[in-house]
């Protein structure tokens, strides 16, 4: 019966997160979590889990299991624990237990460091290697996957799009001229659109993968059906590329990478957070953070 407790449990504190507006991402990375620590806590406690029989000492043992017998970093742990605050206060929420057990738990500490971000050097290899893969498309077919992934890559590089939203736009977002461009997100995070600029490597890029792609209605980037391309597929996509350049390849790394550049390039926080549609500018500021390449750097001057 407790099983069959968990399972209806997990159901409401899906729809729960849905209420919330969170992510499907964000669910269903909660809901795994949650599953993961119900397999710990049947183990350790011989009963499934049930909001009402959690207590701190769970969580700080849970957490002790993750840091040192399955040795998972810092973000890792604390973003287990996140999942488990927000099933503890909806579980306060709708009067099944009186206190949230997770309110005396504390976050494992660790040293601020920016997200990892591509240098120079890799920056032009992945660029190289798509347009290498233009030049060596021996059909139409690959032709206009390579035209389009390199449009791809150069979009994220030099807008800073989550990969969610690169796939949400339709061709009717993106305005082109000569001179300038522009591109409406209107799939942001927390439901906020913002109108992002596009610079001349972008709207040349696009431009080529619209000679391919043609004009009519619909998703802007498209797979090789015609269908709109999805964020697996962009993944994959990546990943693809960045195995041939040699490099770790994905599209939160370019985000990383755009908003350094920005930083390096001295914009205020407030245009890059702007352009990354962030609400809260302390997530903007963890790129004047210094980030691993730039802690190198400074010990190599020593050299």
């Amino acid at each position: 019966m407790s099983e069959e407790m968990f399972v209806i449990d997990l159901a409401q504190f899906s729809s729960y997160l849905n209420q919330l507006d969170r992510s499907e991402l964000t669910r269903k990375g909660y809901i795994r979590d949650l599953i993961a620590f119900n397999r710990w806590y049947t183990n350790t406690n011989g009963e499934a889990l049930q909001p009402q029989n959690l207590t701190p000492s769970d969580i700080r043992e849970y957490r002790q299991y993750l840091i040192a017998v399955k040795r998972e970093k810092p973000n890792t742990v604390n973003h287990k624990i996140s999942a488990l605050r927000s099933y503890s206060k909806w579980a306060k929420e709708t009067g099944l237990i009186q206190s949230d057990p997770t309110n005396s738990v504390r976050a494992v500490g660790k040293q601020p460091l920016a997200p990892r971000w591509l240098d120079k050097r890799e920056e032009y290899a992945v660029v190289r290697e798509a347009e290498r893969m233009i030049a060596a498309a021996g059909s139409e077919a690959a032709r206009f996957l390579a035209v389009r992934d390199h449009a791809i890559l150069i979009t994220l590089l030099n807008t800073g799009l989550r990969v969610g939203e690169l796939c949400a736009l339709d061709i009717a977002d993106i305005e082109l001229s000569e001179r300038k461009g522009s591109v409406i997100v209107r799939s942001g995070k927390g439901a906020k659109q913002r109108v992002l600029p596009l610079n001349a490597k972008v709207r040349d890029s696009i431009n080529r993968w619209l000679e391919l792609r043609g004009n009519l209605p619909g998703g802007l980037f498209l797979d090789r059906n015609g269908k709109r391309l999805t964020p697996s597929g962009v993944h994959r996509r990546l990943a693809e590329l960045g195995n041939r350049a040699g490099v770790d390849l994905h599209a939160h790394i370019m985000r990383h990478t755009f908003a350094k550049r920005l930083v390096d390039a001295g914009v205020t926080l407030e245009k890059v957070a702007a352009l990354l549609g962030h609400s809260d500018m302390n997530t903007t500021r963890i790129y004047i953070t210094p980030g691993e390449r730039d802690l190198e750097q400074a010990v190599e001057a020593l050299e």
